[in-house]
């Protein structure tokens, strides 16, 4: 029956929300250990479950307000389902940057913003990230990282890997700080992010996307997005911001670009 429950109620949310939904279960499961520490007169599992609980519904409410959507509208499951005419959008070429351009145009701008991703954790790539951090400041160029509340699969998940990797904390600029600065940077390196970038977000109502806050990198002079491929990300919405002109697209495992990159910047 709890099987069936379980399933039932999981089974229509959309992708995207599926961290919401994660959060949401972690809270019935320190609920559940509270209900059981006063059945069974146990004080310890009173206490650390209505904290399991607690913290669990606190960060599902917080994780949904990132997303502009109510934790209501996340369980009826709708963020998944797209129809054609949200999938429509204006599209172009996509064009393409080898590894040696890349670094060419990132050594000589002046201000550089990384935008972390989902990409970067899969690929084990954070400490990559800081050494070329670390290369560009060293030719005076400005680096700072975009962390958007949802990045990853759980909020904090950019910043405790890029802590892993020593970045300095405070070059770490949350959505609302950043988002100013975009206007004015020369060249935003995006490393496996995708719906947290999408312009989809703010331009097309009929996006599932539509409404929720998202790092506004098309306004930069230049966007890297590295990727492996042109699939959509977590939402399942396809991306405007890869037919941008202003958009270059550098394909492969993040980790490995990144030690070509870092490979070509030391010869430049």
């Amino acid at each position: 029956m709890g099987g069936v429950l379980g399933f039932s109620g999981v089974f229509p949310i959309g992708g995207a929300d599926m961290p919401v939904i994660i959060a949401l279960l972690n809270a019935f499961t320190g609920l559940a250990a509270s209900i059981s520490g006063f059945a069974l007169n146990n004080n310890a599992m009173i206490v650390s479950g209505t904290l399991v609980g607690a913290s669990g519904t606190i960060l599902t409410f917080l994780m949904a307000k990132a997303m502009n959507r109510s934790v209501f509208n996340v369980l009826l499951g709708g963020f998944g389902v797209s129809s054609q005419k949200a999938q429509e959008m204006k599209k172009g070429n996509i064009q393409e940057i080898s590894v040696q351009d890349a670094s060419i145009l990132l050594s000589y701008s002046n201000n550089v913003i990384i935008v972390p991703g989902y990409g970067m954790a899969v690929s084990g790539a954070q400490n990559e990230v800081h050494e070329l951090e670390e290369l560009l400041e060293k030719k005076g160029v400005n680096v700072k990282y975009a962390i958007h509340p949802v990045a990853g699969r759980m909020p904090g998940h950019m910043n405790v890997l890029l802590a892993e990797a020593k970045v300095d904390y405070s070059k770490l600029y949350e959505m609302e700080q950043i988002n100013p600065e975009f206007k004015n940077t020369d060249v935003v390196l995006i490393i496996g992010a995708n719906d947290i970038v999408n312009p989809a977000a703010k331009n097309n109502p009929n996006s599932p996307l539509y409404g929720m806050p998202i790092l506004e990198v098309d306004q930069a002079q230049n966007i890297i997005f590295m990727k492996r491929s042109l699939r959509p990300g977590f939402a399942g919405i396809e991306n405007e911001l890869f037919f941008n002109p202003k958009t270059r697209m550098l394909f492969g495992d993040a980790k490995e670009t990144l030690k070509k990159i870092i490979s070509e910047l030391k010869n430049i």
